[in-house]
Parts: structure tokens; C-alpha cells; sequence
């Protein structure tokens, strides 16, 4: 048989044999509290003779021990606030479970926008190698783009005079910083005044045909009788048709 405080929705095990059908008091050995329980109710037996019953014994308090259970039973908003907290039903938990494969996708997508923003900007020469049209958009964000993979440095001009006559001499180096081997362009000088109008220009081969990743060649080139209003100068590669 099993008994359930009302109080605090404790319930035990005991033995029916202990309790008559017009009950006795019990006290809940978790609360205190003291009520009264009726015991199991017996079949009605037809050939039973029917004989008054004696008053029950006064009734004494038993204190039940050994909670099987902590359940509610009465009143019932009671057993549903009972049965909340020892464990959520199914439909709770698969909100929870629910809500955590959100937050797990929602990190995982970020960090994949992440992953690809850093190569974007990292590889930036390589993917303007591959799309010309994103070299604008990176140049847009102030990221500079080398779409051949090859940059000219440490340029240099000087002017001297060679058996009498004014030349005008440029050095610098070609750099190959893709990873891969390149062929080396034409490289285009071309000479300004002042007010930044183009005098004179001239191309020249660097000198090698193909330079490995990583690799550095030297270029030497000279123009002899430059325009005396020369006040600058520029070295690029040449685009096709220069």
C-alpha cells in the first residue's frame, strides 16, 4: 500500500494490513504533518452476515518512514510542479536540445565567415590572380592586390654623363611572391615633368624569362639624352599592347 503526505507530497510503502478500512492517523516522518488514512477498502463478500462495527480503537499517530518517492498527489498543481522539477517532460527537453543545436549552428556558421574572410584578405593576390574583377573591390576596402604576383622594388634612377653624352640610368629588382613559377613581363619606364604629362616612355625585357617562387632578378636599363624637364619617373610592368 502506498501513502501520500498531503502536506508535502512525500510517499511511502506500508503494509495495508496495518490499516483498517476506517483508518487511523499517520505522520509524515519528512513534514510532520499528521492526517488521517483510511485503509484499503475490502470486497463486499454477499454472503457476508451483516453485524454493526465496533467503534475503531482512539486513534494514534504512526509515523511512516522510508519515502519512496518524492511525488505530489493532492492538490494536482502540486504533482505537476513536483514532477517539473525532478524532470522535464519530453517536450522540454527537446526545446532544450532544440535551443543548443541553434547556438551550436549559429557559432559554426560564424566561424566559417570568419575562415573565409581571413583567406579573402590573406590570398587576396591569388583570388585577384583567379578574379580580376575582385582587385577593385579590394582596392575599395584600402587592401593592395598583386593579381600577377610579381611586384618591382628598390628602384632606383640616376643621372651621369657616359663618353660625353647625359644618360639617364634605372636599376631595380622583380620579385616573384606567388607560389608559383612566373613569367617575367616587359617592364615599362616612363619619364614626367612637372605637372605629371608623360615625356618619354620606353619597355625593356628584365632580362630572365621566368622567375621560381620567391626568386629576386636584378634589371638594369638606360636612356641616353632624357628630356632635361624630367622630374620623375615610373617602372611597371607593361600591359598588353604597351
Amino acid at each position: 500500500m502506498i501513502l501520500t503526505c498531503p502536506q508535502c507530497a512525500t510517499r511511502y510503502q506500508v503494509d495495508a494490513g496495518k490499516f483498517p478500512p476506517a483508518g487511523r492517523n499517520v505522520r509524515c516522518a519528512k513534514c510532520g504533518h499528521v492526517w488521517h488514512q483510511f485503509g484499503p477498502a475490502s470486497e463486499p463478500d454477499a454472503d457476508a452476515e451483516i453485524v454493526e462495527q465496533k467503534p475503531s480503537p482512539a486513534p494514534y499517530h504512526e509515523t511512516v518512514s522510508g519515502p519512496v518517492q518524492d511525488v505530489a498527489h493532492a492538490p494536482m498543481s502540486a504533482i505537476r510542479a513536483q514532477l517539473a522539477r525532478e524532470e522535464p517532460d519530453d517536450e522540454v527537453r527537446a526545446s532544450r536540445v532544440g535551443g543548443v543545436a541553434v547556438v551550436a549552428g549559429w557559432l559554426l556558421l560564424l566561424a566559417l565567415v570568419l575562415a573565409i574572410g581571413w583567406a579573402a584578405v590573406a590570398f587576396r593576390d591569388s583570388v585577384a590572380t583567379w578574379l580580376p574583377q575582385s582587385a577593385s573591390l579590394y582596392a575599395a576596402a584600402g587592401l593592395p592586390v598583386n593579381p600577377r604576383g610579381m611586384d618591382i622594388a628598390d628602384i632606383a634612377s640616376q643621372r651621369r654623363i657616359e663618353d660625353g653624352q647625359h644618360v639617364l640610368v634605372v636599376t631595380g629588382n622583380i620579385v616573384n611572391r606567388s607560389t608559383h613559377e612566373l613569367s617575367v613581363p616587359l617592364v615599362r619606364v616612363a619619364l614626367f615633368d612637372a605637372d605629371k604629362h608623360e615625356l618619354y616612355h620606353w619597355t625593356f625585357v628584365a632580362g630572365v624569362s621566368t622567375l621560381m617562387p620567391g626568386q629576386t632578378t636584378r634589371f638594369r636599363t638606360r636612356l641616353a639624352s632624357p628630356p632635361d624637364d624630367t622630374q620623375d619617373l615610373e617602372v611597371r610592368f607593361a600591359k598588353a599592347g604597351e
